[in-house]
């Protein structure tokens, strides 16, 4: 990605609903906090990889010793992928941002809001088009 075509970023900027909703600078900011976040879970699987090839030989002797490292990593091999799914929403977060989509609801186009941002980076929906949809789900799920 070519950093020419993004703003800078003052040091201890937070976006703010007070300012024009996706400037070039809010934008850098969710494209950092996006890409920090990618890093991050990377991170946290090769982490993963590794304990499981180190451990991959390794055996219990005792019944409930080995149950609770085989639990143990089913819970890992769950957790990293949601990771990887969680990765894939962030790839598209980071599209949508290069597309000037970013940050718009899907639904209604409207601004999504920044604080939902801050606490969901990857939404694709405002937070009512998000509670609309679940209450289908609920009356749906309830048939």
């Amino acid at each position: 990605m070519p950093s020419s075509s993004y703003a800078q970023l003052p040091p201890d900027y937070r976006p703010s609903e007070d300012e024009e909703f996706m400037n070039p600078v809010m934008k850098e900011y969710f494209r950092q906090k996006l890409l920090r976040w990618r890093a991050e879970l990377l991170r946290d699987s090769t982490e993963t990889l590794q304990s499981l090839h180190d451990d991959g030989g390794l055996q219990e002797p005792d019944i409930s010793d080995r149950a609770t490292l085989e639990t143990d990593r089913a819970l890992e091999l769950r957790t990293r992928d949601r990771e990887r799914k969680l990765i894939a929403k962030i790839d598209s977060a980071l599209e949508r941002l290069e597309a000037d989509e970013y940050g718009f609801c899907e639904e209604t186009g409207e601004p999504i809001g920044v604080r939902r941002l801050e606490a969901r980076p990857i939404a694709t929906l405002s937070l009512e088009a998000q509670e609309r949809h679940e209450r289908l789900e609920r009356t749906h799920r309830d048939d």
